[in-house]
This record gives structure tokens, C-alpha cells and sequence, in this order.
């Protein structure tokens, strides 16, 4: 189940899907570059620092993996626009994170607390979008790796508009 909860979360690679960026990514350092058009118009890069996250994996009577619920202590989390070099650092306060995987193969992912969530052209909406949310977002992963965000409550900061 973590390779799969990393996948979604710190993905080696950036194929056509999402990428959520939890308070609590990861318990050590983590830093990320997005090419121009899959996180914003321009390059970017995420650090994140600190943190420590606790995971609990659940399965049915087969042994099917069927949840993960992670929590933890958040993180630094600083935003770079690698063209012109303006950054902005957000302190994170921790978040919970729940995903269901779906008998029909898709996964639902909610998630409270301080989440970002970077939206590529292939997403539902369609990105570039990098979004750092305090409140709680609803989203799934279909087979093909597609998120599709279902919905937000709370603040939402635009990370691509306030890095111009």
C-alpha cells in the first residue's frame, strides 16, 4: 500500500496524472521540479521540509488492500517559480488523508487539513494548477491515473498566480 500512497503522493515520475502534495509528504526532506505546463505555465519546483507521517493500511477478510488513512505533523512547504526565482513558503499545521481503493480499480482520496494539489492538462479540471489548500478536498484516480477533483471547502491559494 505505500508504494502505492507514494505514487500518488511523490510520484518518481510525472506521467499524465495529479500529484497531491499533503502537509505530511513525506518524513524526510522531498523536493520535486515540474516542467513548464504540468504544474504551472512555468517551471516549477516544491521542497518540502520536516514532517513526520503515520500510516495505517486496512484490508478486507481476503487481505485486498481497501484503505489508507495517513496523518501527521506538516511540513515547510515552498513553492518556486524557476524562471524568474520568486518562491513563497507555506507552514503547514499537519492534515489527515483518507483513500478508498474502489472495487472497480479507481480511488478516492479525502483529505482535510493543509493539502496542495497540482492539476495537470489531463486532470478534470484541466491544469497546469498548483493549488495549497486549508480546508478539505475530495478527489479520485481512475485506472488511467486521472484525477478528477470532486470538491473543496475552506481557503485556496493559487501558487502559480502568486509566484508571477
Amino acid at each position: 500500500m505505500k508504494s502505492t500512497m507514494m505514487r500518488t503522493l511523490v510520484p518518481a515520475t510525472l506521467a499524465a496524472a495529479a500529484v497531491v502534495i499533503p502537509a505530511q509528504a513525506a518524513n524526510a526532506d522531498t523536493r520535486m521540479d515540474f516542467p513548464a505546463g504540468t504544474g504551472c505555465a512555468f517551471p516549477l519546483r516544491w521542497d518540502a521540509t520536516g514532517g513526520n507521517l503515520i500510516e495505517r493500511d486496512f484490508y478486507d477478510r481476503s487481505g485486498n488492500p481497501v484503505r489508507v488513512l495517513s496523518a501527521g505533523k506538516g511540513t515547510l512547504n515552498t513553492y518556486t517559480n524557476l524562471n524568474n526565482g520568486k518562491s513563497i513558503s507555506i507552514r503547514t499545521d499537519g492534515s489527515v488523508t483518507s483513500t478508498e481503493f474502489n472495487p472497480d480499480g479507481t480511488i478516492t482520496v479525502t483529505a482535510t487539513g493543509h493539502n496542495g494539489l497540482i492539476m495537470f492538462p489531463t486532470d478534470v479540471p484541466a491544469g497546469p494548477t498548483t493549488t495549497q489548500y486549508t480546508g478539505k478536498i475530495v478527489y479520485t484516480i481512475d485506472t488511467m491515473g486521472t484525477f478528477k477533483l470532486v470538491s473543496t471547502t475552506g481557503r485556496a491559494l493559487d501558487v502559480c498566480d502568486a509566484l508571477k
